[in-house]
């Protein structure tokens, strides 16, 4: 077995080029640069502890040599078609993969955030995550305002009344977890909200944070591990969607 094969064989239990990919053999070359960007964020050693930084820099550069092999047409098509690689043009190990990544992918900033919200709110990408949200919670509040890309608790009414309207249409169930919620489930849930709020607030008053993505994602790192993972969750997907094409949609919390 070649040695890329190998690697991917060891670091991610598949000598399956497309199956690391998290794509099938047939994808195309949006495809193959987004299953790449989302599986890149999750292992970049940036994001991972001292102890664990020298395998994900092995899986990180496995999956950019990889990546580039799957992107050039003919490397794909003896692979596909021998399952074996072209270890001599598949890309140096030595290579900076770091840079390869940062050429492919921008980095998103509390710009791209706000204006992916501004472009987010009210679209009818944010209907349907809202309801897939009431739908896969059983018309639970709290899993929906958990569920949601860019909202809060500000964001109840007005959810509410878009799924009162959905659910008068017949386009969504009635679930009783919804229409007969009880009234101090909501005012704990608003409660629980106001006090993470100022917590928020006091945490980054104390730490001196200021506005920027960083800060922001610093005070919720602060807060619990927890809100670290959604806010993690949150810019795995908007990178996934942003990275390189410029387009930008959806789909997890944040704000």
């Amino acid at each position: 077995m070649a040695p890329l094969l190998e690697a991917c064989k060891k670091l991610f239990g598949s000598s399956d080029l497309f199956e690391v990919l998290g794509v099938d053999k047939n994808a195309n070359e949006s495809q193959l640069k987004k299953g790449y960007h989302k599986l890149s964020l999750k292992i970049h050693p940036d994001r991972v502890s001292d102890e664990e930084k020298e395998e994900a820099t092995q899986k990180f550069q496995t999956l950019g040599r990889v990546y580039a092999l799957l992107c050039d047409k003919d490397l794909r098509a003896v692979y596909i078609e021998t399952g074996e690689v072209d270890e001599e043009n598949a890309g140096p190990e030595d290579r900076n993969w770091e840079e390869y990544w940062r050429l492919l992918f921008k980095k998103i900033d509390i710009k791209d955030i706000k204006n992916f919200e501004d472009k987010y709110i009210g679209s009818d990408e944010e209907l349907n995550d809202l309801k897939q949200a009431y739908i896969d919670g059983k018309g639970d509040m709290e899993h929906i305002i958990n569920s949601v890309l860019c909202c809060t608790h500000d964001d109840e009414d007005r959810f509410r009344e878009i799924i009162e309207k959905l659910i008068k249409k017949k386009e969504v169930p009635d679930f009783p977890g919804f229409s007969n919620e009880d009234k101090r489930k909501k005012m704990a849930r608003k409660r629980k909200a106001e006090k993470e709020a100022q917590e928020a607030e006091k945490m980054k008053e104390d730490l001196g944070l200021g506005d920027g993505l960083d800060s922001l994602k610093a005070m919720i790192q602060s807060r619990s591990k927890s809100r670290e993972e959604e806010m993690d969750s949150f810019l795995d997907n908007l990178a996934a969607k942003y990275g390189g094409s410029g387009k930008k949609k959806g789909s997890k919390k944040g704000k």
